[in-house]
């Protein structure tokens, strides 16, 4: 009597594991996106280096910005544009540079 009931048991646990693995591998994970505004003036220096769109230092830099943030990778980087900052002051005391833009993805 036992072995009928343990060969049972081993393939209801068979059969639950392979219908979770088909429930996980039919929903495609929805890709993630998160966009950081960091100033231009950290005082780290890397300013210059993500200002440019398309250099290699700034890939690497981005790169390193998002892991550290829990993302993969950078999806892009460069000079934020004013429509993706705001000010609470309309005329600042002192000029102020745009902020760097980082957008990371999963």
């Amino acid at each position: 009597m036992r072995r009928p009931a343990a060969g049972l048991s081993a393939c209801l646990v068979l059969a639950l594991f392979s219908s979770l693995a088909l429930a996980q591998t039919a929903k495609a994970p929805a890709k993630v996106e998160k966009t950081f505004l960091i100033p231009a003036a950290d005082g780290y220096g890397v300013g210059d280096c993500l200002s440019e769109g398309g250099s290699a230092c700034g890939k690497v830099v981005a790169d390193a910005w998002c892991e550290s943030q829990g993302f993969a990778s950078v999806n892009s980087f460069g000079i934020a544009s004013p429509e993706d900052h705001t000010g609470s002051i309309e005329t600042p005391a002192k000029p102020v540079e745009a902020p760097i833009r980082i957008t990371c993805q999963d």
